[in-house]
Formats: structure tokens, sequence, C-alpha cells
């Protein structure tokens, strides 16, 4: 069963970081050997895709360490948030203005894989004190580098599992 996100946060950072390590391994292997129709398929309408879940995470992968890197620059930045409510459907945007069901699974998951390369490359270079500091969520309130990377290794479990689902076509 996947851990939910305060499990993930009391995982020691190294653990959190590795995990964060492994995510581009296990979505080639996840989707190794299936076809573009397979990856195309979506399990329900409303659900995604295997396909729109690598180009989901990897675009989301660029808009978090966006955050990340403003944290490092600027003392406690504010960021806007969606509300709870709202997020499901902006992600749905992401996806049909992006049109990922029109991108190549294997060319979004190298860019993944190096997007993510470059995150752990940042992360890295930070010293135990740089992970507390944070900035405002307009929605969650006070989020720390550690709290991103928690979420992060979090979601990259709970979209893992959903493209397992999506290519044995449940929801």
């Amino acid at each position: 069963m996947m851990p939910s996100l305060e499990e993930v946060a009391r995982q020691p950072l190294a653990r959190r970081l590795a995990r964060m390590a492994q995510t581009p391994d296990d979505y080639e292997a996840a989707i190794r050997g299936h076809d573009d129709a397979a990856l195309s398929r979506r399990p329900e309408a409303a659900a995604w895709a295997a396909k729109e879940v690598v180009c989901h995470v990897r675009d989301n992968e660029e808009f978090v360490m966006a955050r990340v890197r403003l944290i490092m620059a600027v003392d406690e930045p504010t960021f806007l948030g969606a509300q709870p409510d709202q997020v499901a459907s902006i992600v749905a945007r992401w996806a049909e203005d992006r049109q990922y069901l029109r991108q190549d699974t294997a060319a979004a998951l190298v860019t993944f894989r190096r997007r993510r390369r470059e995150s752990l490359d940042d992360l890295a270079t930070l010293g135990p004190r740089d992970f507390a500091r944070g900035g405002i969520h307009s929605v969650r309130g006070r989020m720390t580098i550690d709290d991103f990377v928690t979420q992060v290794a979090w979601h990259d479990d709970n979209h893992l599992d959903q493209i397992r689902r999506a290519l044995e076509g449940k929801a």
C-alpha cells in the first residue's frame, strides 16, 4: 500500500531523496513493453492515460523546482496556490492545453529524467539548514524545501501507482 503524505514526511531526508532518484527508472520499468495505444488509453473518461501521467510529472518537476530555487534566492517568498478543489481542473487543463496525448511518452520520460537529475543536483548543494528555508504558500501556509521534497517523493509514488493502474485499465 502506498504511504500517506504524513508517512513520507516522517521518513529521513536521505530516503525521500533516494525515492526521487529512483523514480525515473520506476516509471521507465512501468511503461516498458507497452505500445503507444496502451500508453494513450484512458481507463475512464476523467482518468489520465499513462502517457499523460508521464507528461504531468515532467512538467510538475519544473514547476516545483522553480519554487525551491526561489526559496533559495529570496527570504520567505510568497507563492500563489490553487484551492484543493481547483487543483484537478488545473492539471486537467495542463493535459489538454499541452496536448499530452499527442506527445511521445519516451521523449517525455527522457525530459523528466533530465529535469529530475538537475533537481537532485541542485538539492545536493544544500546544507541541512537550507532544507528548513521556506516560503508562504497562499493556501497551505509556510512550506519548507524539506516539505517540497516530501511532496515530490509522495507525488512520485502516487503517480507510479496511477501509471500501473492506467495500464491495467483501472482508474
